[in-house]
């Protein structure tokens, strides 16, 4: 038995702060995500699959556009044709609650409720195959639904369908929370898991596993993006992952070591960015250098992109960096600093609070014509302003203090 289980699809995403790339790599970023869902059923069909598993956040909001319906559909057809059925739950994005322009799905598309519930399937090689799962009814769902899923009736294969937190995990809300251990007492043959955007095996045997989305949206979705096809026997499963992201994310790293020059820099970059060209591909790149001689600054970096980005806009297969920084050591040592100045060990005491950083921004998100283009950081991405933030004020306090004598 064959099938497909991939997760947060979140179709027509707005791709939140990215409408300051250039227009058509823009365009194809917010395409992207269609792309993606053409590609799985691209796999589907080229397999022929018993059926597909759709775990959760087909649509990025819970308005669901009729764009993105439509979209669905359309893929949904093309699996009806072959006669393969497809099987959703829907998760915390696209949740029951939602109010939107309901768009029918054909027949061989399952949905299931907002209470876990059995559905039942024969192959084409009389294979029984049993579906166990529930959609969201409402955005937040922080019960243990796990505890409603239980085996029922005699199948060949079992499959568990859950769009929820492993307890314990930080990287997204704790909705429909879940230990490795509860899904294993279940005594299923799979377990087709979903929220969770980074691709992860919780378990070999039974195969618990999270496929990661489909299609990268911002750089904490960094590189490859896909789905599963799961083949299950009698003796055991095989999983191969397939991409399915039109567009991918990267974190390059360069040695500055030894570049004396901008032309020195300029060359690093370019072989940098060419070894991640892929035909057919779009890759949008974050480069750090690291070991560079301290003398190339933000002015380097602004330069540096422009160029960079100049050589690619007429691409169709690019990579596009949309971030060039360097990575140079602090001059100043905290713990040396706090002792020596009462001044200082309050400063970090400070940047150490989590507090005033969302009142600092309130402005931007509130404002009428600004807030629509935001999203909301990561904590990573908090972090990380803190770190520059307090990395700046020290500089400069420092240069202040050197001037004038102190």
């Amino acid at each position: 038995m064959k099938f497909i289980h991939a997760a947060d699809l979140h179709l027509d995403s707005p791709m939140s702060g990215l409408s300051h790339l250039p227009g058509e790599i823009f365009e194809r970023l917010q395409e992207s995500t269609f792309q993606a869902l053409k590609t799985l059923i691209d796999h589907a069909l080229h397999f022929q699959v018993d059926f597909v598993i759709l775990a959760g956040d087909l649509f990025d909001l819970d308005d669901r556009s009729i764009r993105a319906q439509i979209r669905l559909r359309k893929e949904m057809e093309r699996l009806a044709e072959s006669g393969i059925p497809c099987y959703i739950v829907f998760g915390n994005h696209d949740h029951l609650g939602g109010n939107w322009t309901h768009i029918e799905m054909p027949e061989n598309v399952q949905i299931f409720g907002k209470e876990v519930e059995v559905k039942e399937l024969l192959t084409k090689e009389g294979t029984a195959v049993h579906l166990y799962g529930f959609s969201y009814p409402v955005r937040h769902v922080f019960e243990r639904k796990i505890a409603d899923y239980k085996k029922k009736g005699e199948a060949d294969f079992h499959i568990g369908i859950l769009h929820g937190n492993l307890e314990g995990s930080l990287e997204h809300g704790n909705y429909a929370p879940f230990t490795l251990q509860e899904l294993l007492d279940k005594d299923f043959d799979y377990w087709a898991l979903g929220h969770i955007h980074k691709r992860t095996l919780l378990c070999k045997q039974p195969p618990v596993v999270y496929p990661g989305n489909t299609q990268g949206r911002n750089r904490k979705e960094e590189d490859e993006k896909g789905c599963y096809l799961v083949t299950l026997t009698e003796s055991g499963a095989e999983l191969k992952f397939f991409e399915t992201s039109d567009v991918i994310w990267r974190d390059i790293t360069i040695d500055g070591t030894g570049a004396q020059s901008f032309d020195d820099l300029l060359r690093l970059c370019l072989t940098a960015l060419n070894k991640e060209r892929r035909e057919g591909k779009g890759i949008l790149a974050r480069l750090t250098f690291n070991n560079a001689a301290p003398g190339f600054n933000d002015l380097s970096s602004a330069e540096l992109l422009e160029i960079l980005q100049d050589d690619e806009k007429e691409e169709s297969s690019f990579v596009w960096p949309y971030s060039v920084k360097f990575a140079h050591p602090p001059l100043w040592n905290k713990e040396d600093l706090a002792g020596k100045s009462d001044f200082y060990s309050e400063l970090f005491a400070i940047a150490d609070e989590n507090t005033g950083i969302e009142e600092s921004l309130a402005f931007l998100y509130e404002h009428p014509n600004v807030r629509r283009f935001l999203r909301s950081l990561h904590a990573e991405e908090i972090e990380e302003v803190k770190e520059e933030a307090v990395q700046y004020l020290i500089g400069q306090l420092l240069s202040w203090n050197e001037g004038a004598g102190l």
